[in-house]
């Protein structure tokens, strides 16, 4: 399955259309979170669950804060958490392994594919002539991470009930039962963190950055059977 979601992401990562590439990239995020919550489910009927865990994914400069945006926002929809340490440029993951590699091998996608649409855009200068291409990439980084979270949150929702259909059970005292011990397990991994929020500079990158996460939507719709090759 993951091997499948690596292929996926890949094409996805290098077609130039971006219909094609929000089809990929759909697919991979329903095998990803089916993935998950099948793992959930049979874990928890077996009594087998192992306890969650930790990864340290490095971020590199520039935007380093506005990537640490993309990745908790993919790793919230995959019911992980996130802390960033802004000194040494990487953030640690916490969650169950499943839900974690679903988290990077995403994570890493978005970003390839959020670079891309971010180049195209150009060098930016504002009415003066003086450049605003830092303010404007930053800022396109945040309204992109913005709008996949609220797109995968949506996507997760449907794949839930989705999994609830399927497996004939309610996946909410199962998925509460994960979210616990993930939050117990970040408490005790981070006991003093604090939060910080961030803005964007630029109205105009900030949209920008949401639309293009809309051409990179991860939200499944019926021509992704077609385009993918599922």
């Amino acid at each position: 399955m993951l091997a499948r979601v690596r292929a996926l992401l890949a094409k996805a990562e290098s077609t130039t259309f971006p219909a094609e590439a929000e089809a990929l990239s759909a697919k991979a995020q329903e095998l990803m979170t089916r993935y998950s919550l099948d793992r959930a489910v049979v874990a928890s009927e077996r009594g087998d669950e192992t306890a969650p865990v930790q990864r340290r994914i490095p971020l590199e400069a520039p935007y380093a804060d506005a990537k640490a945006l993309l990745l908790g926002e993919v790793a919230s929809a995959s019911r992980c958490q996130t802390a960033w340490n802004r000194e040494s440029l990487f953030c640690t993951v916490v969650g169950f392994e499943a839900d974690i590699e679903a988290t990077e091998m995403l994570f890493t996608s978005l970003l390839v594919q959020a670079g891309t649409a971010m180049r195209a855009s150009g060098p930016v200068r504002d009415s003066a002539g003086r450049s605003r291409t830092r303010s404007f990439r930053r800022s396109f980084l945040l309204g992109f991470a913005t709008r996949i979270g609220e797109r995968l949150r949506k996507a997760t929702t449907a794949a839930t009930e989705q999994a609830e259909a399927d497996h004939g059970v309610s996946m909410l005292p199962v998925l509460a039962g994960r979210s616990a011990r993930v939050d117990d397990a970040f408490v005790a991994a981070f006991p003093d963190l604090v939060s910080r929020s961030m803005s964007a500079s630029s109205g105009f990158g900030y949209f920008a950055g949401r639309l293009a996460a809309d051409q990179a939507s991860v939200v499944l719709h019926p021509e992704v059977e077609r385009v993918a090759g599922a």
